[in-house]
């Protein structure tokens, strides 16, 4: 039977590293993201009788895998066993064990058997093998890159953060590594009976249950019609209005509150900057022209009633993100695991972009720094042209990239869109980030795309 173990030293001590395990959210960050999961059903947390339905893609279908828990040991272990899945077994044993009181060692070790005769599972062995590699691989880079952000305000209280948009790529992804951090999440939903834990709004009407706000130490927003599509004007005024209803919405009713937040944060994004071929941009840059310097203009000062208000805002201006399950990159990276990778245009415009664990911690800083107000572009510290990104992305998935995209072909088929979202340069710096001091923990783009893709 094939046992795999890895060990890791971690920056807390056992305590808190069970308690990170323990949130109800650690399996969203977990979840490898080259994988497509969606949980089913969740009973409990990591005690002994908990369960977890996870859904998995395979293809065109779905499986199922039923994860049961047991040899619960609170501050030590836990154990997951798969009750119903792709596995004959599969039994994992998380362990955390100390190392002095400001340290500990994440201890995996999992027992498993493929399905099928002897012969099949012999011939699958070495790739199951790798598979498991990479899944604690990843597991424990990104449990590392978590505890260390959060322990960089170990110090400071917990908050209680309402977020529209928590349902999206970027919002459930924030949701949940707030919540694995300590922090009490808040969802605003336009359902009116979606229970405890979130928020009626209707963003359209100018309606939000102002009282369940009450006590709210943060609001951001992140919700918005995505700019997928064709730039149609229906389309276009989607865009714009959904943005300015949903920040004014959550900026005034901040406002209203009797203990106002400390801070309200929206989402906006490099596009504020128009195309600017090779210009260094940062955030005393004037804004661009065109649709999508308008819309985040709009975007960023429907942030007025929180300011006027006397509340502190920010506006974190973020580039491409790059997350492997979802946002931009699974759909660009298809075409290149098919060999039919794609330059766009002449290739020589500039893509600043950022990965999702970065720009979480990008989040966390503006929920803490007292200091940190206005736009902040969120970006990693070296933008890149297309072409490098390109030849990076071949490279980190192996397959050549031999095509390219005339700028024309481009712009008849896609219009105002393929223009400003494919063929813009924006040479932006994070200047007012690295004033503050981050740390980015994926500054390089290869190591950010073969950490989010499993490569």
């Amino acid at each position: 039977m094939p046992v795999y173990e890895r060990r890791s030293t971690m920056p807390v001590s056992a305590d808190d590293l069970y308690a990170w395990h323990a949130s109800p959210s650690a399996f969203e960050r977990l979840a490898p993201p080259w994988q497509r999961l969606r949980v089913v059903e969740r009973s409990g947390t990591i005690e002994d009788g908990d369960r977890l339905v996870v859904e998995a893609a395979v293809g065109p279908a779905h499986v199922r895998w039923v994860a049961v828990h047991r040899e619960h040991v609170r501050g030590r272990q836990f154990v997951d066993v798969q009750e119903k899945g792709p596995f004959a077994l599969w039994r994992h044993r998380h362990a955390f064990e100390p190392d002095g009181e400001r340290q500990s060692t994440l201890h995996d070790s999992v027992e498993y058997e493929l399905p099928g005769p002897p012969a099949v599972t012999r011939a699958g062995a070495g790739a199951a093998q790798r598979r498991v590699e990479r899944l604690f691989a990843f597991r424990h880079e990104r449990t590392r890159g978590d505890l260390e952000r959060h322990l960089a305000f170990a110090d400071r209280p917990r908050l209680r953060v309402a977020i529209a948009g928590a349902s999206g790529f970027v919002g459930s992804h924030l949701a949940a590594f707030l919540t694995t951090g300590g922090h009490e999440v808040v969802r605003l939903t336009r359902r009116r009976d979606a229970g405890p834990g979130w928020v009626h709004w209707d963003p359209a009407s100018g309606i939000v249950d102002q009282a369940a706000l009450e006590g709210v130490d943060a609001l951001v927003n992140l919700a918005g019609t995505s700019l997928a599509g064709l730039w149609t004007p229906a389309r276009r005024r989607d865009i714009l209005e959904s943005r300015r209803q949903t920040t004014g919405l959550v900026a005034t009713a901040a406002a209203a509150l009797s203990r106002p937040p400390r801070v309200v944060v929206t989402a906006s994004a490099v596009g504020f900057y128009g195309s600017r071929d090779a210009d260094d941009l940062t955030e005393g840059s004037a804004a661009g022209q065109g649709f999508l310097p308008e819309v985040c203009k709009v975007w960023e000062d429907s942030l007025e009633p929180a300011r006027t208000a006397g509340i502190r805002t920010v506006s974190l201006r973020f580039g491409l993100v790059w997350g492997g399950a979802g946002g931009m990159l699974p759909l660009m990276a298809l075409p290149f695991k098919a060999a039919l990778g794609t330059r766009l245009g002449d290739g020589e415009q500039w893509m600043s972009w950022i990965a999702i664990d970065d720009l979480l911690g990008a989040a966390l800083l503006a929920l803490h720094d007292e200091g940190l107000s206005g736009p902040v572009n969120v970006t990693a510290p070296e933008p890149v042209t297309n072409r490098d990104f390109t030849r990076t992305l071949a490279r980190v998935v192996r397959r050549p990239a031999p095509f390219a995209a005339p700028s024309g072909l481009l712009e008849r088929g896609l219009g105002d869109m393929g223009r400003e979202l494919l063929l813009t340069s924006q040479r932006v710096r994070p200047a007012r980030l690295t004033e503050a001091g981050f740390r980015w923990l994926f500054p390089d783009l290869e190591a950010a795309l073969r950490f989010e893709l499993g490569r």
